[in-house]
């Protein structure tokens, strides 16, 4: 069957590869239906990501069909529509077993450590699978990019009223975003792109927007909350120079999150962060209870997946039609790739 690799940085190409053996105790075989692309695909293909490998078959945000599951399987059945949770972790390692697989020492996630969905089928534990009956394809390939969001905001734990800016309104700022405004937090955007600045007011609801790069981003900020700055910071831009001046955002007692990254060293001054008595957190990807949330806020309604999605295209145009979600100024938010049946 045919496969995409990324053979290195800015290198795709179309490879064969056996189908999968029939699965195992506790495993799955299912098919790719829909493939969503991320920050961290298009930070693999630019040579940005940290823990990338290369040859890799990308994908990791995957709408897929259960077709066949091995002897212990309880959790789905053949025929079953999945969201994949992505994250291959040890259940023995010593972050798992504190309840944090998200940042198991042995964690090898899928599209970036090991090989992804850009492939009609292939296997995985069935624990990684998380069903839904009324869901379509594409707004389960939708979810694991919605719970990396689900997760840093669970990692501040806003409070209604207290302010909180979202720094970055890509894919993982917007699913930040999303979680942000479930908390009824004074929510904030700041962006260098206008364009997606005017995403998050027409389509998101986001009432504060803050142009980046104009000089006056903290005078704005005191103007939005009343002098103090915001008590959350949350940078979802990936950029060293972002992530090292974030802190001049975080008011007294804040915290400030980083949900982006970078391969490049973050610096900053540390008296500031003392004087403001600041607490720095890392939020890496998501938990598997996170994606049982998010499903059952789609499926409540509670989250709109619609505006997400602003270009598709299928498997066979996918290496010609991918540099172009590189660039801002093609207006990409999420894109969705359709996956044929053979």
């Amino acid at each position: 069957m045919r496969a995409i690799q990324l053979e290195k940085p800015l290198q795709f190409r179309l490879i064969d590869i056996p189908e999968p053996e029939a699965p195992q105790a506790d495993e799955a075989v299912v098919r790719v239906h829909r493939i969503g692309i991320c920050g961290t695909d298009l930070s693999g293909y630019l040579g940005k990501m940290p823990f990338y490998s290369y040859p890799r078959i990308p994908g990791h945000e995957l709408g897929v069909e259960v077709v066949a599951v091995g002897s212990g399987v309880t959790n789905v059945k053949v025929g079953d529509r999945c969201s994949v949770e992505p994250y291959m972790n040890n259940p023995n390692s010593f972050a798992s077993r504190r309840g944090r697989p998200n940042c198991c020492e042995d964690l090898q996630v899928l599209g970036v450590h090991t090989d992804g969905g850009m492939r009609p089928l292939f296997k995985v534990p069935a624990r990684k699978l998380h069903p839904s009956a009324k869901l379509s394809l594409e707004q389960l390939a939708l979810v694991e990019t919605l719970a990396i969001g689900c997760h840093a905001v669970a990692r501040c734990a806003p409070q209604p009223g207290e302010d909180v800016l979202v720094i970055g309104a890509g894919p993982i700022g917007l699913s930040v975003i999303e979680f942000v405004k479930l908390t009824g937090a004074n929510l904030i955007v700041m962006d260098m792109v206008a364009s997606r600045l005017e995403f998050c007011r027409n389509r998101m609801g986001v009432k504060h927007t803050v142009q980046a790069g104009d000089g006056q981003e903290e005078t704005t900020l005191r103007k939005l909350t009343d002098g103090h700055l915001p008590t959350i910071v949350i940078d979802a831009t990936g950029s060293c120079k972002s992530m090292s001046h974030a802190l001049n955002y975080v008011g007294h007692t804040g915290k400030l999150v980083f949900v982006g990254i970078t391969t490049e060293n973050v610096s900053f001054g540390h008296p500031l962060m003392h004087r403001r008595e600041m607490t720095l957190l890392a939020s890496r990807n998501a938990l598997p209870e996170d994606f049982g949330r998010i499903i059952g806020l789609i499926e409540a309604g509670t989250i709109d997946t619609r505006p997400w999605v602003t270009h598709r295209t299928n498997f066979d145009e996918l290496i010609a039609e991918f540099p172009s979600y590189t660039k801002p100024e093609t207006g990409v938010i999420k894109a969705i790739v359709e996956v044929p049946m053979s």
